[in-house]
């Protein structure tokens, strides 16, 4: 869990650096990143589903592998060692997705201390760490730093929404290039991953907003 005066502490700073994004924490209020304490190996899990899937398609799938696992609430390797590939994409799952649980499941079976030794790294060795693993590229590393390990600063350029939230504070909604979008968030550290959770806010909001009119 993230302390919440650590949180009151970033969204000050956030408005200091920036003047459109002390908009954005006035519309949606306090952050809640890092309210609860969450698994690791299921935010992994969760992690790989979601690659280049909307969010509601990710929750449909994730639902079934719930199910055809038994896992509940939260996925465990045991889960994934336990059930064959092909009732895997029986969920939906592409086949290398399939593979990429079973493998994450096989390496945290095999060393139970893997997810702890890897919050003692920094976070671009975190990155570089998960980015080896089959199937884990920088974006899934990227999430489960902000979301497992609670590390506060992480600006993900691979998040789509992410970019279309920079875009509509920063450039009416248009396309702001890599640079530029790495310079404005580099004002906002150490706190850039509490200005993603505004910024995922706002590109919510917009999303909602569009589909009702």
């Amino acid at each position: 869990m993230i302390d919440p005066e650590i949180l009151r502490a970033a969204e000050a700073h956030l408005r200091r650096r920036d003047k459109k994004l002390a908009r954005l924490i006035d519309a949606h209020g306090s952050c809640t990143i890092g309210g609860s304490r969450r698994d690791p190996f299921h935010v992994l899990c969760s992690s790989i589903i979601s690659q280049q899937l909307s969010s509601r398609a990710a929750d449909t799938i994730q639902a079934r592998v719930a199910v055809a696992t038994l896992a509940g609430a939260r996925f465990k390797p045991t889960h994934f060692l336990e059930i064959s590939p092909e009732a895997l994409r029986a969920c939906g799952l592409s086949n290398a997705k399939a593979k990429w649980l079973k493998a994450a499941a096989e390496i945290n079976h095999a060393d139970a201390a893997y997810f702890r030794k890897l919050g003692k790294l920094d976070d671009e060795a975190a990155i570089e760490t998960l980015d080896a693993l089959p199937g884990i590229g920088r974006w899934t590393a990227e999430m489960f730093l902000i979301f497992a390990l609670g590390r506060l600063d992480i600006f993900s350029l691979g998040d789509a929404g992410l970019r279309r939230g920079l875009n509509l504070l920063h450039n009416k909604g248009e396309k702001l290039d890599d640079e530029t979008s790495l310079a404005i968030t580099a004002r906002w550290a150490p706190y850039r991953s509490v200005g993603s959770w505004y910024l995922w806010r706002m590109a919510d909001t917009k999303a909602v907003t569009a589909s009702q009119t």
